[in-house]
């Protein structure tokens, strides 16, 4: 799970800063203050948690464990969920994609207790 995670912040903390960029330069005229600041809201949250994912890479170096990747996998769903939804969300203008976000804060907070459990269960 490595290479695979380590890709995965990769792309996410690329993405972020480009789709952060892109709403500040972009965006900035062509949305509402409120619905951009939704969408930075969503590059907020990739970008941190694209760093809790390369954490979780490096961890499973000295802690390989079903936990570990559970929080890996939980905190690249709440990205695709959470920001993926607020992104779409602001550009499309469909409000309905909002019901999206709430499960992809509930895969963020999921993914770190999943953290939280393999931290616990150290000997």
């Amino acid at each position: 799970m490595l290479r695979v995670f380590v890709l995965l912040a990769a792309l996410f903390g690329f993405s972020g800063v480009a789709l952060g960029a892109f709403a500040a330069h972009g965006l900035k005229n062509r949305l509402s203050a409120e619905y951009l600041a939704v969408f930075q809201t969503g590059a907020h949250y990739q970008l941190i948690h694209a760093l809790a994912l390369l954490a979780v890479a490096v961890l499973t170096l000295h802690l390989p464990g079903r936990w570990l990747t559970a929080a890996g996998s939980l905190f690249t769903l709440g990205i695709l969920l959470f920001s993926g939804s607020l992104y779409l969300l602001t550009l499309t203008g469909v409000s309905k994609l909002g019901i999206l976000t709430p499960f992809g804060g509930l895969a963020f907070l999921a993914g770190w207790a999943c953290l939280g459990v393999a931290a616990w269960r150290l000997t």
